[in-house]
């Protein structure tokens, strides 16, 4: 698979290192495992000589006209995380040219990713125009606002439509990076998980884990999507299983073969995750939260906060 990562002016320096991170350790990791898949190809390429980073560092790059035709083009996120600031870069010279390089990559069928801000760039290429997109959570207000064509999931983390894939919030770059290593070996992309993502201590790995092996299987992806969208209702297995037209056996013992979880599990899973976000990115009370994650009372959810995390309420909010 060849790669090329688009390196704008201002890139987002953990965006961009943490794609070619994933993306040369999946090379090593392969040698060293004895995985059968060729080495990926990777470039980073860019519109100017000269690319810094949004610390000022300089990016070595190589320039677009001499980039072998990609099998994939990345956008990492540019550093402009504040509305007014990031309009105003949207309209830069060099943006516009990427914009117009986009479009005769995808004309000539190249497929393109990008993730958090790099989003932006993306829809305003007009390539993700009546297609399926997530993008970062604090902006989703200006992004809906601004690309009215494109049909927004911002509850997803990646969303994969028709010859693009978006991701969401910064740490969205790991789940990208695996999502396109996936499709080159999945066998590989599991073993560069476990290196880059898997940890038994406490983080948010234990959920990017989840969702980036839940993508490796059809249905189990199914259900992870209708979890998602019912996690404010009581969960019912019957219910779950003629959603998705399988049987309960069927989806419990494809969740056990993929994730090592039962469906109860996987969604109680789903509600702390979605419930952490809440604490840090929202006033809304316990009480309020457990309501959208499902749970009869705030007390409940406390409880089951501090059994998994090892932390309370108020910790959570500070952290």
């Amino acid at each position: 698979m060849r790669l090329a990562v688009l390196a704008l002016d201002g890139v987002f320096d953990t965006g961009l290192a943490t794609v070619l991170d994933a993306f040369t350790t999946a090379n090593e990791l392969a040698q060293m495992h004895e995985i059968p898949a060729p080495a990926l190809s990777l470039q980073v390429i860019a519109l100017r000589p000269v690319v810094r980073s949004a610390l000022g560092l300089q990016v070595p790059v190589v320039p677009i006209d001499a980039c072998e035709r990609p099998d994939w083009v990345v956008v990492p996120a540019i550093g402009y995380k504040m509305p007014e600031a990031l309009v105003a870069a949207l309209g830069r010279d060099d943006l516009v040219e990427a914009y117009a390089a986009l479009q005769r990559w995808s004309a000539a069928g190249v497929r393109v990713a990008a993730a958090c801000i790099g989003t932006f760039v993306l829809a305003e290429s007009g390539l993700l125009d009546d297609k399926e997109a997530t993008t970062t959570w604090w902006l989703t207000p200006l992004f809906r606002q601004r690309y009215p064509r494109v049909r927004l999931d911002a509850k997803r983390m990646l969303v994969a439509s028709d010859g693009v894939l978006t991701a969401g919030a910064a740490l969205s770059h790991m789940d990208m990076a695996l999502w396109l290593i996936r499709q080159h070996s999945p066998a590989l992309a599991s073993v560069v998980a476990k290196y880059l993502v898997v940890d038994s201590r406490p983080s948010q790995s234990a959920y990017v884990i989840s969702d980036h092996l839940a993508r490796a299987n059809p249905l189990v992806e199914q259900f992870d999507r209708w979890a998602r969208n019912n996690l404010d209702r009581p969960f019912n297995l019957d219910a779950a299983a003629a959603a998705l037209a399988t049987s309960k056996r069927t989806l419990a013992r494809r969740l056990d073969d993929v994730l090592g979880k039962s469906p109860t599990e996987y969604v109680q899973d789903l509600r702390i995750e979605r419930a952490v976000h809440l604490l840090k990115t929202s006033n809304s009370s316990v009480d309020q939260i457990a309501a959208q994650v499902g749970y009869a009372d705030g007390v409940t959810l406390r409880t089951l906060m501090r059994k998994r995390l090892g932390m309370g309420i108020r910790e959570l909010r500070r952290a």
